[in-house]
């Protein structure tokens, strides 16, 4: 109650928002480190003038205060048990650009991407590149003097900081620049420390560890701006930043040398950079390995088993070369590869990109762990600290993959430290790592700041004498402590506060199997490390995850958000039935983008259902469980009544009542049934069967419209040559078609013309005799026991010709994706089950396994492609694209979700989230082309574009077919 009226007290003060709820607490009770402090409340600051007034609130109350960014910290410096501050959701402002002077005034929540692109006009940039520039904050970068690949020549954040505004920590506003006055006292104290700053600090440039003293000797410009950078929110709360900017380079040229292993790439670095490279990044072979595992194949790579990625720059492109073949004749690499081509190179650095959000996991798929993410020593020794390193992690029976920015001498390294059964191991290996990094010369952090993980470690690198030159130096910013409390300075124990430490495993208990966690719901939900892809803005450079946060631009709907209220619950802090966990989850559109665009392959629709299933199981459940969540039960009934269920639904008070009784939203169309669903045609042909079929499946040839022909062989819409596929169906196996519930009921064209393409082929085609389902809408819902009862009989009905060796397409992604991933998931003790998971095909997978069927061209058309989210997610949607391309088509594929998302924008109340999800991707792509065929093979997308934009889709069987050509420009289902 203390705290109640604590957040009352303080929301009264602030036109940005306080929040103190269970479920924000859990959010924002860590970051992308090891360690877990729930904050009392957090504040989303409007402006400086909420800034000061939470810092004056929390000095009165004997509160802390922690300032955070993007929450991608590694090193736990951005988490604190008193107040957290949130610059990212409104501090976000480019204040301004300045090209003749090349600077820029940021607010602290500004993300990198975003001044990127405000700058790129003016022909510069922002030097300093993280990897997480695409939801990192200036502010996060200046609290962690953060660097990037290209530190190398444009240096780290610190390099290009001109002024600062802050709050120091008794509520004084500050600016700092050049000017030892700036802070009182801070010119004595320089003076009268001037020798530990000229000998213990700045020896190296990724010395990071520590407080940036050097900066404030005379000979270094007195920089006091420069001295705050990398200050971990431990002596000012930043209010804007100058910043310096470089220089768009003219030309680049990116070349890929090849080692025996990492360690000899570092002994060649010298040579390398006598080159004056701009970028040198050290990948090595096992890291390769497992993106390959992952992402299928990778670029070619020169010879060996480690690599730097070396980029150098020139006035032309001519001159970028002569650069790159310099670097190949000096380097002392195995082989070589000089790549000119930007696609190609981007493809390249995706290799580095990928590797660093996959280096969570070991190659033997244990989860790796931050801690010892970023130690660096001078370029000179780091191939003898390489080879100890590895000694190390051997003695202590620890593994990880390494890479990083090799040029400067920075290791990024993931490990499978024992945080969770052994932290007294964890503290032993980090203890014996800083002093192997002493021992080199180094610095335990080369960009990420020290924070909870490395912070009680600055005693083994630096003397009493040092420590308390910096203990003196937060004191004059901040005499109470109020501010970071606990990192640098008076630092907690590093094995204290740990996320995982003591968690007992949390078992299936009836839900999913989670085969690549070892069946455990805490490893599963505990993927998600917290390196905040989720966070991303995807709308420009295209993405899928995460739909919500997209548009509410709000914690709590980011994946990591629900990953950390479910961290919270399996801990044993929050029961299932907790409020905050249906807040958490509310909003998930359950489009399982997150499964595969989340470095750590975080699945939030699955651990949705799981909470679902946990809260409801033998509970009354909502309404729109029991209409949406068992619909294939309903359109069961409604299609063998179509028209009345069409006329009924056009009667406006009847539809509102209805809509209203299902919980179903009233801005919500319902789709019109089709007047006879495809089973009822299919068996209306029961004289054309072809002979010799079984009883358990039922063959037809259909009647419908020839279309058009093409010189292939076997063509779409019928057969060139009906002896030539006679003769092949004498050896091909029939196809079973799976016939979901919304293309029987709503789109039985779909399903004929797909039959056509696939008899094109030389195939009898079969659906299954009875009604079967892939329980997609039960599991949506979290009605996993009534998804496996109609999983089984799916099992059984799709058995015999599984077993036969057969193969299995399926027409609506959702329901193939459920075939290929929840079932094995859900009955993984039914041998059944992965088999008949192997069986299933998407129809582009089906037809792209037939060299002999070629595509329409259709040249001169344009074509606007929603992939659904389960497609993209599980199935992929690179065969389908690769079809496409050879139709000669133009194609604008949309990269984000719909917004429908099966059952989630239909929902009362979710109509408005939808609209905004819409408008992130599909409904801007729809008005950019008005005359373009829309291809989408989700009912959900097709009915979301057409309730929307009044666009008709079609599925790819359709524009295959020919039958895009009479589709008329009607909005009805």
């Amino acid at each position: 109650m203390a705290e109640d009226r604590m957040v009352a007290a303080l929301r009264g003060r602030l036109a940005g928002e306080v929040d103190g709820s269970v479920r924000r607490r859990a959010e924002y009770a860590t970051d992308a480190s090891n360690y877990r402090v729930p904050p009392l409340a957090v504040v989303f600051p409007r402006s400086a003038a909420d800034v000061s007034a939470t810092l004056e609130f929390a000095r009165a109350e004997g509160i802390s205060v922690t300032p955070r960014g993007a929450g991608t910290s590694v090193a736990g410096n951005s988490i604190g048990p008193g107040i957290v501050l949130d610059f990212s959701r409104h501090m976000n402002a480019i204040l301004e650009i300045d090209a003749e002077t090349r600077l820029a005034r940021v607010q602290p929540g500004v993300v990198l991407s975003r001044l990127q692109a405000a700058a790129r006009p003016h022909g510069l940039r922002f030097g300093p590149d993280p990897s997480t520039q695409n939801r990192c904050t200036l502010g996060g970068m200046i609290g962690n003097n953060a660097c990037g690949p290209r530190a190398v020549a444009w240096g780290r954040t610190s390099d290009t900081v001109r002024e600062l505004r802050i709050l120091d920590g008794t509520g004084t506003e500050r600016i700092l620049a050049n000017e030892l006055s700036a802070v009182p006292g801070l010119a004595e104290f320089t003076g009268a420390n001037l020798a530990v700053l000229r000998t213990d600090l700045g020896r190296f440039d990724r010395q990071a560890s520590g407080y940036g003293l050097e900066h404030l000797l005379p000979e270094r410009n007195s920089a006091v701006a420069k001295a705050f950078v990398g200050s971990e929110g431990t002596c000012g709360l930043l209010l804007d930043a100058t910043l310096e900017l470089v220089e768009l380079p003219r030309a680049t040229v990116l070349t890929v040398l090849g080692y025996a292993d990492m360690a000899s790439a570092a002994d060649d670095i010298a040579s390398v950079m006598a080159c004056g490279p701009i970028a040198v990044e050290g990948i090595d072979a096992r890291l390769v390995e497992v993106v390959r595992a992952h992402r299928g194949a990778v670029p070619d790579l020169p010879r060996g088993d480690g690599w730097l990625f070396v980029e150098t720059v020139g006035g032309d492109q001519a001159e970028a070369y002569a650069a790159a073949e310099r670097l190949c004749r000096t380097a002392g690499a195995i082989d070589a590869r000089i790549v000119t081509d930007p696609v190609a190179a981007a493809a390249l650095w995706h290799i580095r990109a990928d590797g660093a959000g996959l280096a969570g996991r070991t190659p033997d798929g244990q989860p790796a762990w931050p801690g010892w993410e970023d130690a660096a020593v001078p370029p000179a020794n780091l191939g003898a600290y390489l080879r100890e390193f590895g000694e190390l992690t051997r003695t202590h029976g620890v593994d990880g993959l390494l890479y990083g920015h090799m040029g400067d001498g920075c290791i990024h390294v993931r490990l499978d430290l024992p945080i969770a059964d052994a932290p007294k191991r964890f503290r032993a290996f980090l203890f014996d790592a800083a002093e192997l990094v002493v021992r080199h010369g180094g610095s335990l952090s080369g960009e990420h700041g020290d924070g909870r993980a490395r912070s009680e470690l600055l005693r083994v690198m630096y003397s009493r004498e040092v420590l308390d030159v910096f203990a003196g130096y937060k004191a004059l910013f901040d005499p109470d402590n109020v501010l970071n409390p606990g990192v640098l300075v008076d630092p907690r124990p590093i094995d204290v506060d740990l996320r995982l430490a003591g968690l007992r495993k949390v078992g299936a208990a009836g839900g999913f199997a989670y085969p690549h966690d070892g069946g455990d719901l805490l490893t599963a939900v505990h993927r998600c490390v917290g390196v905040g892809k989720c966070r991303a803005d995807t709308r420009a450079a295209g993405g899928f995850m995460c739909p919500s946060y997209l548009a509410t631009a709000d914690e709590k709907d980011s994946t990591r958000g629900r990953a950390r209220v479910l961290q919270d619950v399996v801990r044993g802090a929050l029961p299932w039935s907790d409020p905050a966990v249906a807040e958490s989850l509310d909003l998930c559109l359950s489009c399982k983008a997150c499964r595969s665009d989340c470095p750590a392959g975080v699945d939030m629709a699955t651990y949705k259902s799981e909470a679902m299933y946990r809260r409801y199981r033998r509970r009354p459940r909502p309404i729109d469980h029991y209409t949406l969540g068992q619909l294939p039960r309903w359109l069961t009934v409604a299609t063998r009544i179509p028209k009345l269920a069409n006329a009924l639904s056009d009667i406006a008070w009847l539809r509102r009542i209805g809509l209203r009784a299902a919980g179903i939203d009233s801005h919500r169309e319902i789709p019109r049934l089709a007047e006879r669903s495809f089973r009822r045609m299919w068996r209306g042909r029961a004289s054309e069967r072809r002979a010799g079929e079984s009883g358990d499946a039922v063959a037809h040839t259909p009647a419908r419209p020839a279309v058009a022909q093409s010189d292939s062989a076997f063509v779409q819409g019928g057969t060139a040559d009906s002896a030539a596929a006679a003769s092949v169906a004498e050896h091909r196996p029939g196809v079973m078609l799976w016939v979901d519930t919304f293309t029987d009921a709503f789109d039985p064209e779909i399903a004929w013309a797909a039959v056509e393409l696939i008899e094109s082929l030389g195939y009898r085609v079969r659906i299954p005799q009875r009604r079967v389902c892939c329980g997609l809408t039960w599991i949506s819902t979290g009605q996993l026991d009534g998804a496996r009862k109609r999983l089984r009989a799916t099992l059984a009905a799709l058995d015999e010709h599984v077993a036969a060796g057969g193969i299995v397409v399926g027409l609506e992604p959702s329901c193939t994706a459920a075939l290929r991933s929840d079932l094995p998931e859900l009955l993984p003790d039914d041998p059944r089950a992965a088999a008949t998971a192997a069986a299933v095909r998407t129809l582009a997978e089906f037809l792209s396994e037939h060299p002999e069927w070629r595509p329409p061209s259709r040249t001169g058309k344009s074509v606007v492609v929603q992939p659904h989210c389960h497609q993209h997610s599980i199935l992929g949607f690179r065969t389908d694209r690769e079809l496409l391309e050879k139709t000669g088509m133009k194609v604008t594929e949309i990269t984000g979700c719909c917004g429908l998302a099966g059952n989630f924008g239909m929902r009362r109340g979710k109509y408005g989230i939808s609209v905004a999800v819409a408008e992130n991707g599909l409904l801007p792509a729809l008005r950019a082309d008005a005359s373009a065929i829309l291809l989408a093979d989700g009912f959900s997308c097709r009915t979301q574009a057409a309730q929307l934009a009044g666009r008709r889709g079609v599925h790819l069987a359709q524009l295959l077919s020919g039958l895009d050509t009479v589709q008329d420009a009607s909005a009805d289902g």
